[in-house]
């Protein structure tokens, strides 16, 4: 597992076993942010993150409208552990025009959706700094250039960057005070949601390691009715499913009994914020709200 902001080598020569997906994390963004501006306007369904779930990523030479070409190439051959998966790291975030974190951008159900639809995936997820509990602190595009040329042609550059998705107040990278606004704020844990979302990816975590997903090959297949991602290893016998739909939905009895048994489920009572809840479903029932996923696993692998 990674743990950004930035990887740098230590050595003179480096060979790169791996590769980041930005389509994982495009794919994942707009079905939790609506976004469709930029490059994000060449994705937007279950079926392109469902896509990017089991084979790495998205393009392999079909159209970009974004690009107006064709794009991509096949992922064919690449093993999974060669693939760097992350729902934000520091590309994503401080090329945002405010340099927002997907925390401030949706509520607690996403962002746990967002932590299991990574930290299952068969990748090798990267963790952006204080991604863990929630940050909420913008991490801002900054700078401490002594060149006054080279200061006016990055601020023109981020202006140019973000006109096609139409962003226009851009914090100036030159200034301290856009450093100063993107320091982490470790104190966030004292809330019950940041504490949750902790708690969360360590239990996440967890049942990674337990299941040694890092590199197995995964099955899956999306209903884009019901709008939902099922992405099932058959060893160890694990299987999730995630719903990205806004109407609840419950799964069918046969469903969860050839599954085995529910280990985790985002919408338990213990991963929601201290408030009033809706009612329990019957024990028997399974029911997956907006942006919930649940894991199975088997008889045999659900054993300590």
């Amino acid at each position: 597992m990674m743990h950004a902001c930035c990887m740098m080598p230590n050595t003179a020569v480096t060979t790169l076993d791996a590769q980041w997906s930005d389509d994982f994390h495009h794919a994942l963004h707009v079905l939790l942010t609506g976004e469709k501006t930029g490059y994000y306007a060449d994705f937007g369904t279950v079926e392109d993150l469902g896509k990017v779930m089991r084979d790495g990523w998205l393009y392999a030479g079909q159209l970009s409208h974004f690009r107006k070409r064709r794009h991509g190439n096949s992922p064919t051959g690449i093993a999974t552990h060669q693939f760097v998966v992350f729902n934000q790291n520091h590309d994503q975030v401080d090329n945002r025009a405010g340099g927002e974190r997907i925390a401030d951008l949706v509520d607690l159900e996403s962002l746990k959706m967002a932590a299991g639809v990574t930290l299952l995936s068969p990748f090798v997820p990267l963790l952006f700094m204080g991604e863990e509990y929630g940050e909420m602190q913008p991490f801002q595009y900054f700078t401490s250039h002594g060149d006054q040329d080279l200061i006016e042609a990055v601020r023109k550059g981020r202006r140019d960057e973000f006109a096609a998705f139409g962003w226009t107040e851009i914090p100036d990278p030159q200034s301290e005070a856009t450093f100063e606004r993107s320091k982490l704020n470790y104190r966030a844990t004292d809330k019950p949601q940041h504490r949750i979302l902790r708690n969360f990816y360590r239990d996440l975590i967890a049942l990674r390691k337990k299941f040694r997903l890092g590199g197995r090959k995964p099955e899956g297949e999306c209903d884009k009715q019901q709008q939902t991602i099922r992405l099932g290893y058959r060893e160890p016998g694990l299987l999730a499913v995630y719903h990205f739909g806004d109407a609840a939905i419950s799964l069918s009895e046969p469903t969860s009994a050839q599954s085995g048994a529910v280990i985790l489920n985002s919408d338990d009572p213990r991963w929601r914020e201290p408030v009033a809840s809706p009612a329990e479903p019957p024990a028997e029932q399974i029911v997956l709200g907006r942006n919930s996923f649940v894991v199975f696993a088997s008889a045999v692998s659900a054993k300590p």
